[in-house]
């Protein structure tokens, strides 16, 4: 087995291998702009691999790290393809290469330290404390390799009293007071009436992600400009699932500080802006027993009255509702004038009288929809990404995912391959990067040190 010390003055020289600070200026085109960046993924679930979804969609070269035999969670989570892993993992891991590693144990560990020497970015969404306790934090890997830098994503943050608490995404939602603006408000408080409404996705999950890849980004931009001035120093990008969801809240606690205002669940709609809603219109005739909604936003001024035209209300219209805290005022006047009209029509007949007023509408839809819909053709937001079983013998299969977004001009950024097997990349990793022979990868498969 190599040891870490065997590796130092090798490693050192191999740092200054092209990277997201010294991508050559004569690369082509339709290069991605996180081409040369490599990243060591030690999260599991959905914040951490999310954040290396979003930047190995840009390039960036991701070697997922999992436990052998059961690999991440999410494998299993939700929906089982044939293959009996989840199509929800074979979209979160696309385009990373997975090699299984068992970190409870020191041989483990230490090849973990060697691919991090080799990296550009840690991720990591364990509670605070864990790679320290494994050997594994910043004071245990710069000085090997100074300008690593750390992505860590926990529900509460690196520090402050609630750090060592475990943190989910639902709890945290609660906590950053986004679960209680989410629901129906009762008539006499203005509070809660019953249980907030969560929407049916791991959002606070979701948001922590784009807050690590964005981190991430900002942290290899300073990389780069410390690295003009002769320093090679990276830096800890601290993700709160907490304080990503409180980036969400808009103006409340401003509000809150000047006006003593709380902010409270508002249904459909939204507090303070009217008309933006969400209105019955009559069913579908293939579906008369379901419900169907519309979403009409005319909040802007002169929006709003050429939906008072549409909607047959031009009395709704004039100084006493020409700007918005007029029309708070009277919200309940204009919201059943809307709903009045959109009850006797079908939901193509709405949209195409607010599209002809240029007044923005959207039909609630279903995956269903938004599979088949001509806008996402279009555009290439749904993507066929080939799954072929990575050698298991089983036939192959497309599997529909969503594209990379923003879409950025001169990038081609489709889906390399899906989630691949656990440990498919393991042996090609261990050997092409660290250098370790056949027999020395055989020996620590036997030993259960990978898989």
């Amino acid at each position: 087995m190599y040891k870490l010390s065997r590796t130092i003055s090798t490693t050192q020289r191999q740092l200054c291998r092209a990277s997201f600070s010294s991508i050559s200026a004569n690369q082509n085109a339709d290069d991605l702009p996180l081409s040369g960046v490599r990243v060591l993924e030690l999260g599991q679930l959905i914040a951490g691999p999310f954040a290396g979804q979003l930047l190995g969609q840009y390039g960036a070269e991701v070697i997922k790290v999992e436990a052998p035999k059961v690999g991440d969670p999410l494998r299993v989570w939700r929906e089982l393809d044939v293959d009996g892993t989840s199509p929800w993992f074979r979209s979160i891991a696309r385009n990373k290469r997975s090699v299984a590693i068992d970190l409870r144990k020191p041989e483990g560990r230490e090849l973990v330290k060697r691919l991090a020497i080799k990296s550009d970015v840690i991720i990591e969404n364990f509670k605070p404390g864990t790679l320290e306790k494994w050997g594994l934090g910043p004071e245990n890997l710069h000085p090997y390799n100074p300008s690593l830098i750390f992505t860590r994503v926990s529900g509460y943050g690196q520090t402050g009293p609630w750090a060592p608490r475990p943190g989910y995404a639902s709890v945290c939602e609660a906590e950053s007071g986004f679960r209680y603006i989410n629901g129906f408000p009762d008539a006499e408080t203005g509070g809660l009436s019953g249980p907030p409404v969560r929407p049916n996705i791991s959002l606070g999950d979701s948001v922590a992600g784009l807050h690590a890849a964005f981190g991430t980004v900002l942290a290899l931009l300073a990389r780069r400009e410390k690295r003009k001035q002769g320093q090679n120093k990276g830096m800890t990008v601290d993700v709160s699932i907490l304080e990503s969801m409180l980036n969400l809240m808009e103006g409340i606690v401003p509000e809150y500080d000047r006006k003593g205002k709380i902010r409270g669940p508002s249904g459909s709609s939204v507090t303070g802006i009217v008309p933006t809603n969400a209105y019955p219109c009559l069913p579908d005739v293939e579906s008369p027993t379901v419900p169907c909604y519309i979403v009409i936003g005319a909040n802007g001024d002169s929006i709003y009255n050429r939906l008072m035209q549409a909607v047959e209300r031009p009395d709704l219209t004039g100084p006493a509702y020409q700007q918005n805290h007029h029309r708070i005022e009277r919200q309940e006047t204009i919201e059943k004038a809307i709903s009045a009209w959109t009850t006797r029509h079908t939901a193509e007949e709405v949209i195409e009288a607010m599209t002809a007023a240029g007044v923005p509408v959207g039909r609630v839809v279903t995956v269903k929809d938004i599979v088949e819909s001509e806008q996402m053709q279009a555009r290439s937001a749904i993507k066929d990404v080939w799954v072929d079983g990575n050698g298991s013998g089983r036939a192959g299969w497309n599997l529909k995912m969503t594209g990379t977004f923003p879409v950025l001009e001169g990038c081609d950024s489709q889906p390399k391959w899906a989630g691949p097997e656990l440990g498919h990349h393991t042996e090609e990793v261990i050997v092409d990067e660290l250098g370790l022979s056949l027999a020395e990868v055989a020996k620590l498969r036997s030993d259960g040190i990978i898989g």
